[in-house]
């Protein structure tokens, strides 16, 4: 329970890794973090709600109101009540509207209100990876103290082989728990 106490605010975007962000968000949640889970509209195409809010307890939140009664899900109170923002897996354009602050989510809306580091494992294919534009909003993205987590290498879902694996949930998790020791010294 190294992560007891902890506020995980665990972003998913559209992005066939998304399936791994199940085994993440158990694996936090195992380790003692209360993780409130921000998913954009296209990441609801990769892994329901339903399965991210049994395995974190909480509902998932993915829009600015809740359908039913209007219920205001509040991208400030969330940037203050987390102590890290974890978005995994992250797209090109995810990543391309936080460099640029183009808030047309609630995942862009709640990075932008973040008070707390924030880590983000991208996940695409190899040639969106390395393209400029990419590697120009992640070298933005880094400037503005965003810890990103490498992709790895190997076999993409389109059958290439390449950099831009998200990274296993387990070395996510051990670099957010490395994170929180680091923090701690």
């Amino acid at each position: 329970m190294k992560l007891k106490d902890k506020h995980i605010v665990l972003g998913i975007t559209g992005s066939i890794a998304a399936y791994k962000a199940a085994v993440l968000l158990r694996a936090l949640v195992k380790e003692g973090a209360e993780v409130q889970v921000v998913i954009t509209p296209s990441g609801k195409e990769f892994i329901t709600p339903v399965t991210l809010s049994a395995l974190s307890g909480k509902p998932v939140i993915s829009t600015f109101f809740g359908s039913n009664d209007g219920t205001w899900h509040s991208h400030v109170d969330l940037g203050r009540w987390a102590d890290l923002m974890l978005i995994a897996p992250a797209t090109a354009s995810t990543m391309g509207k936080m460099a640029n602050a183009i808030a047309d989510n609630m995942l862009i809306t709640t990075y932008l209100s973040m008070k707390c580091p924030v880590m983000i494992a991208p996940a695409m294919d190899l040639d969106m990876y390395k393209h400029p534009a990419n590697q120009a909003n992640i070298q933005k993205l880094q400037s503005f103290g965003n810890i990103i987590i490498e992709p790895d290498s190997g076999e993409l879902a389109s059958g290439l082989v390449g950099k831009g694996r998200m990274k296993e949930p387990e070395l996510i998790v051990d670099k957010v728990l490395h994170f929180f020791e680091k923090k701690k010294n």
